[in-house]
């Protein structure tokens, strides 16, 4: 029903945000990676699901139409809905998701807000086949930072910490040592 949204940010709250487009201003339920990019008063161009039940209608925002394609696999899946969805994609980049999940890495996974082992496992199972493979390089990414994210948490950095600086290191760098250097350069900026 509403596929793609461009207009106006009117207001940036924790988890969503409010654009402004035709005069309405859309909720927009958005990954903190996504909020963390838009600006009050900016234009903002995001891709969207619409949730429908009962007694809410829910718009969930995406930067891009990957991300928006992995949201909805995962809603495919049985005892996935659409907030555990944000949270699976609050965890890592779509590329590391891609690789965990095509490489069957269920714990990858557990590890999330919500997703239990077996949820996790069901999601393994149930998407293996239709999220793609994965590349080498992001196969190779996705090693460097559980091996990275060992590293910080063996120096005292919550579980949380280390997935959200290694996030925001760049995909083009796939050594663990060179991703973790990286991640506790972003965190010993903050």
């Amino acid at each position: 029903m509403i596929g793609h949204i461009e207009g106006t940010v009117r207001a940036l709250r924790p988890t969503f945000a409010i654009i402004s487009a035709g005069g309405v201003g859309y909720k927009i339920a958005l990954t903190k990676e996504a909020l963390a990019e838009l600006r009050p008063e900016k234009t903002a161009s995001l891709w969207t699901h619409l949730v429908v039940r009962e007694d809410v209608l829910d718009l969930y925002g995406f930067r891009t139409e990957e991300e928006l394609r992995i949201f909805e696999l995962l809603l495919t899946v049985s005892g996935i809905g659409p907030k555990s969805a944000m949270a699976v994609l609050d965890v890592a980049s779509v590329q590391t998701l891609r690789s965990a999940i095509s490489q069957a890495n269920a714990s990858y996974l557990t590890e999330v807000s919500g997703i239990g082992k077996k949820t996790a496992e069901k999601i393994v199972l149930e998407l293996k086949d239709k999220i793609g493979a994965s590349s080498a390089e992001s196969t190779h990414a996705l090693r460097g930072d559980q091996d990275a994210q060992d590293a910080m948490r063996a120096l005292g950095y919550s579980q949380n910490e280390a997935r959200e600086a290694l996030r925001k290191v760049p995909r083009d760098i796939v050594n663990s040592n060179d991703r973790l250097r990286e991640a506790l350069k972003i965190v010993g900026k903050r």
